[in-house]
């Protein structure tokens, strides 16, 4: 105790008889470890991977889907609105998201395309920029089959210029009913 503050012998005395009869506290204070938060849109590594693998799921190189080969790459799921691919090759949409699979395997192509349309449900992304490149035409020809296949991709369309022309796609994803499904041709609120 600091001698500022020191009490004389009445005081003492006096504050004495006025704490007489009282017990001492036992400290229970229970000290609870603060929650782990995880950081908005990261995943921990092992959900992360088995959402790749869940969304890839879908993807067959055995399935050939019906495309159109003439004009630009475009798709449109049957029941879902044609006006949503022409607002696709208008560029009204701008893409959230961008995933570039220059210098990846088909497999790892597979499993990163599968990842992108989990992280568009899980974020509620709308629009979304896969660029494929040209290279060897691989990917090219590969990624337009692979997203024809799942069930969340309401329609893509070859990328405007300004995100990568016929080397890229930008592709419609169907949100959970909160944010609106695109069955009436109309754009989910944000």
């Amino acid at each position: 105790m600091s001698k500022k503050h020191a009490l004389n012998d009445g005081e003492a005395q006096l504050f004495r008889a006025s704490v007489a009869g009282t017990k001492t506290l036992r400290q229970d204070t229970y000290v609870h470890r603060p929650q782990r938060h995880h950081v908005e849109g990261k995943l921990p590594p092992r959900k992360a991977l088995q959402e790749q693998v869940d969304a890839s799921f879908y993807f067959s190189d055995e399935f050939q889907p019906q495309l159109d080969s003439d004009g630009p790459m475009r798709y449109v799921r049957p029941g879902s609105s044609h006006y949503e691919l022409k607002k696709l090759r208008r560029g009204d949409y701008s893409p959230d998201l961008f995933l570039d699979l220059h210098g990846l395997t088909q497999l790892q192509a597979k499993q990163e395309l599968g990842a992108l349309l989990a992280a568009c449900r899980r974020e509620h992304v709308y629009c979304a920029c896969v660029m494929h490149g040209h290279g060897k035409h691989i990917l090219k020809q590969q990624t337009p089959l692979w997203l024809a296949q799942h069930p969340d991709v309401l329609a893509f369309h070859q990328a405007p210029k300004e995100f990568g022309g016929d080397a890229a796609l930008l592709v419609l994803v169907e949100l959970d009913a909160a944010y609106g499904q695109i069955k009436a041709g109309t754009e989910p609120s944000r």
